[in-house]
């Protein structure tokens, strides 16, 4: 018979492959999250407003 012969792993492990997008996906969303709300133009103001304020963001 053949052997197969596997390194344990671990069943939580979060692979480099799949931590980058992870990574790269939260940081875009406090780019924008944090760009908006200090932004002076009232646009950019007005189209996050509420969702700033729905994670605790002081904008007034």
């Amino acid at each position: 018979m053949t052997d197969l012969t596997r390194s344990p792993t671990r069943a939580g492990a979060l692979s480099a492959a799949r931590a980058l997008p992870i990574v790269c996906a939260f940081l875009l969303g406090v780019f924008v999250i944090g760009g908006t709300g200090f932004a002076q133009m009232a646009a950019a103001h007005n189209a996050a407003h509420d969702h700033r304020h729905s994670i605790g963001f002081p904008c007034h």
